[in-house]
Formats: C-alpha cells, sequence, structure tokens
C-alpha cells in the first residue's frame, strides 16, 4: 500500500519515516525545506519527491506536520487525494478545530501516541531511556475514525501501530474524546500540575534545602504516590497524608477547576493551539 508522508523531515516527520521504513509501506516523502531534506536523507538516507508524485495513486496520507499548518497543507493537496484514500493526522486539534477541508468521499483517520508509562516492564536501558516513545519502549496508541467507511478504521490502525512502534495497546476513541485526553487531560491538567510540582521543589530549594535532596525526594515520592493513586499497588495512604491532601487540595485547587473538560474550555484551549 503506497503511503504519502508530508513534512517527512521535520521532527515528528523523521520519526515516522524511520518507522515507516520497518513495514511493507511503499512510501514516498514530501518536505518543504532544505534543511528538513536534508536531515530525512542523513537520518535514514532517503530522498523527497514532489506532492504531485507522492500523491498519485495514494491510499494513505500522513500530515506529520505542526497542528498550525494542518489547515494549510491540507487545503493544498485536497484536490489531489484520490478518491477512497484515507488522510492520517497526528493530533486531534486541527480536526477537532475544522480545518480538514470537506470530502465526503475521503477518510479522515486521528492516531496520537500515550507515551511510554511511567509504570511499565521495560527491561532493556535503551527502553528505560525512551521516554517519548517509537524507538525502544512499548507504548498505547488512541485512534478516532473520524469520517469514512467502519473497515477503514483497520487501515487507520496499522498506520498508528507502524508510525508509533512498538505499540502495546491500542484504544478507540472519538474526536471529541481525544481532544478531552489532549489538551485537556495530559497538557492543561497534568503538564500544569507537574510545572508547579517543579515550581514547589525550587521554592524549597530557596528556602534551604539542597536542590539534589530536593528532587530525590520529590521523584521518589511521586513514585510510590502516584502508584498508590493509580492503582499500580495495593497500599493507602497515612492519617498524616491523608490530612494533608484534605487541607493542600482546596489551598491548591479553584472549585470549579473541573470546567477545563467543558466543551466550550477545550475548544477554546485547541483555538489557542492552532
Amino acid at each position: 500500500m503506497k503511503l504519502a508522508l508530508f513534512g517527512a523531515g521535520g521532527k515528528m516527520g523523521v520519526r515516522s519515516a524511520r518507522n515507516l521504513t520497518k513495514t511493507d509501506f511503499d512510501v514516498a516523502h514530501v518536505e518543504v525545506s532544505e534543511a528538513g531534506r536534508t536531515r530525512l536523507k542523513d537520518a535514514i538516507g532517503v530522498d523527497c519527491v514532489s506532492a504531485d508524485v507522492a500523491l498519485k495513486g495514494t491510499k494513505v496520507v500522513v500530515l506529520a506536520v505542526p497542528d498550525t499548518f494542518i489547515r494549510q497543507v491540507a487545503a493544498q493537496i485536497i484536490d489531489r487525494v484520490e478518491p477512497g484514500a484515507m488522510i492520517v493526522c497526528l493530533d486531534a486539534a486541527g480536526p477537532f478545530a475544522g480545518h480538514l477541508p470537506a470530502r465526503d468521499d475521503v477518510t479522515y483517520f486521528v492516531t496520537h501516541p500515550c507515551h511510554p508509562p511511567i509504570y511499565n516492564d521495560e527491561s532493556t536501558p535503551e527502553g528505560r531511556r525512551d521516554y517519548f516513545g517509537g524507538v525502544a519502549a512499548q507504548q498505547g496508541i488512541v485512534n478516532a475514525l473520524m469520517q469514512g467507511p467502519e473497515e477503514h478504521y483497520a487501515i487507520g490502525e496499522k498506520v498508528g501501530r507502524a508510525l508509533y512502534a512498538p505499540v502495546a495497546r491500542s484504544h478507540r476513541v472519538t474526536v471529541e474524546q481525544m481532544a478531552l485526553l489532549e489538551p485537556g487531560l495530559s497538557e492543561t491538567v497534568c503538564a500544569s500540575l507537574l510545572d508547579v510540582m517543579r515550581e514547589a521543589m525550587d521554592e524549597v530549594v530557596a528556602r534551604g534545602v539542597p536542590k539534589e535532596a530536593a528532587r530525590d525526594f520529590l521523584l521518589g515520592h511521586m513514585n510510590i504516590l502516584g502508584a498508590v493513586i493509580f492503582g499500580q499497588v495495593e497500599g493507602v495512604f497515612s492519617d498524616a497524608c491523608n490530612k494533608a491532601i484534605q487541607f493542600g487540595k482546596p489551598a491548591l485547587m479553584r472549585d470549579d477547576w473541573k470546567r477545563v473538560f467543558e466543551p466550550e474550555e477545550i475548544a477554546a484551549s485547541i483555538q489557542r493551539i492552532t
């Protein structure tokens, strides 16, 4: 099956191109920048082709481009995409925001990595150091068939598994659910709270705790507290810890913080991203 990879010389494009060399897809690489073409050539030794050449006879088009360029790139190629072909986006932001052009005879599919989990069974140094995924550590992926025939889901999932290999688990969601996961859960909530924890560590260091001691203490407690909270191990917190949570959450969190998951808040967040 022929696959056209747009943005092949970018950060995500090179990762995708490298993993696609291990599959049976016939890949045509497209990259507009000279630096990107050189980067791809150095990485996997392949040359790029024009968009026209890449799209001819292509069954799958992967847009490995930033969210802010999805609308522009999709609009430029849509008239040259063959009927029945699939366009794959690697993030839900552009599709959720309505940046994909209307065309009923093509399939729109979104696939996104979960990234390797904190609690995993990686047994090799390469796997333990692969924090992003797509190299040596197994990860989950989420997929959404935005439009198109049901039988195309299997094709899209195959593409997702190839792009983010090695894949341990594959989850089917909707585009709206994927937007709840990112930016809602992973960025608005998780990244923000992790940034606050880093600020908290810096604060205790400023108050006299040695930095190495503070870092070891925080990361160690994140490990065991997270294992209990997320059910990785059976356990309960001490009375002291439960009391600290009881009084700490109101001091740190607004009562209405879950509003970040309301549809209008998700839409506003994606609007800022795109």
